[in-house]
This record gives C-alpha cells, structure tokens and sequence, in this order.
C-alpha cells in the first residue's frame, strides 16, 4: 500500500513525525509532501498566482512552498508515478471539531484527496482542557495506528472523506470510537482582539473563545468531550438535499 502523508503544521511539525510512525505501520511505502511553513486556517486554497517551489529534503520527503491542498496535488500529480492508496493528513495540533473543518487545512488535505479519487483520512489530537501547557500527543501516539488500520477495513463511499479527532486525555482513559455528525458550537468560537503599536495605531488579532460548549450527543463535539476518538464522515457534496427539494417546488415555473 502506497500512501502519502501531508499536514499543515509544516514540514517540521511534530504531529506529521507522529504520522509517518502511524502510516510505517501499515506500509513501508510511505511518502511526504508538506507545507513548507505552517498554513494553520488555510482551508482548502490553491496556489494560482505563484509559482509552487519544491525541495527534497529526503528519501520520500518533500517540502512545498504552498498549502495542503498545493501538496496534495503536487504528491499525486507530480512526486509519485502512481496514484496512492491512502491520504493521511495531520496529525494536527488540535482540534478540529464542528466549524473548524471549515477553516481547516488539515481537512483541506484530504479533502483534495478525496477530490482526486484517493482514500483520504484527517488526523487531529485535542489538547486545551487537560494539556494546559500545550499538546499532549499520547492518545494519538498509542491508539492511532489501530484505529486507522480499523477504519481501512471499511468501505468509503465516492468523494467521502473521514475526519478523525483524538481526545485530550491519558491514553489509558480513552473511551473508545464514537461515528459522530459534524456538530455546531453554541457559542461564538472566534473573536476580535483590538491592540495597539507604538505609535497608537491599531491592529487586531482572531482568537479563540475558552469557554466549553455544551455538545449535541452524537456529535463530533460530545465524542471528544466524553474522551471518545470521534470519526466523521465528510462529503464534498454540500448541497443541502432537503432545501433543494423544497427550492425546486417554490421555483417550478
């Protein structure tokens, strides 16, 4: 099994290490092609008015100066003669839970992945709540290799992609593997930071609000809340079926 690995924490990132450990223990056939610098909240954006630059940094690893998306595509239309069997992207610092696949470069990975014909897995480890001195990469580290390896023995139906979050707790304390829908925050995640320079002019910064959530049950957010690997599956069909129909009623000539 061929498969390539991208993120977009950039080339250097912890959690793409953690990756290649993940993916050597399905294959030895194992590529990279990564972001040369983190492209955190890229989504899923293309590189059209610069010219993508490539550098080996080593047997089977690349770096790109572009996004996840650049990557992707670079790997299966130019680094590997063959089309992969599987697409991993991740592991990511965080979350990446509800709105966040919106934003999110990680899931853009294999979003591309999935758009060009490719099995395509997102990886995620939580941190924040427990792990208040930064990301604590134990869960994924001792139950990532089996729960992909688990997932890979299930069918994927076409344009479908899985995104897997691990949970912010000991590895031992992990509950298990939650199917989860994409749920929605009751609360505004993001806000506005107003600063100030030096010379009184102002500049803002996006945060993230730290408050909890109080999750939907069945959710990606209540899965991880309740240190459970949540598993959603994501179409890139984002019709919305039910006000199509409806739509297609209220506009019949």
């Amino acid at each position: 099994m061929r498969i390539l690995l991208t993120n977009d924490d950039g080339i250097h990132a912890a959690g793409l290490d953690i990756l290649e450990e993940i993916a050597l223990t399905l294959s030895d056939d194992v590529w990279i092609v990564a972001p040369e610098t983190e492209q955190s909240g890229m989504s899923h954006s293309l590189t059209l008015h610069d010219p993508l630059r490539l550098r080996q940094l080593g047997e089977k690893r690349f770096a790109c100066k572009g996004t996840p998306t650049d990557c992707v595509i670079m790997g299966i239309g130019h680094v590997l003669d063959v089309k992969p069997d599987l697409v991993l992207s991740g592991v990511n610092r965080g979350q990446n839970l509800a709105e966040d696949v919106t934003y999110s470069g990680t899931v853009a990975g294999a979003m591309e992945g999935a758009l060009l014909g490719v099995r395509s897995f997102a990886l995620s480890q939580a941190y924040g709540w427990t792990s208040k001195d930064g990301v604590d990469w134990g869960c994924v580290k001792a139950h990532g290799a089996c729960v992909v390896r688990d997932l890979l023995s299930h069918e994927l139906p076409d344009q479908t992609l899985l995104n897997i979050n691990f949970p912010d707790c000991d590895p031992a304390d992990m509950a298990g593997i939650a199917i989860t829908s994409q749920g929605r925050r009751d609360q505004a995640q993001l806000s506005v930071n107003e600063r100030h320079d030096e010379r009184g002019h102002s500049y803002f910064w996006l945060g993230f609000d730290g408050r909890r959530a109080v999750p939907q049950e069945g959710s990606d957010l209540h899965a991880i809340a309740n240190s459970k690997v949540s598993v959603t599956p994501l179409n890139l069909d984002m019709t919305d079926r039910g006000y199509l129909s409806k739509m297609r009623s209220e506009f019949k000539a």
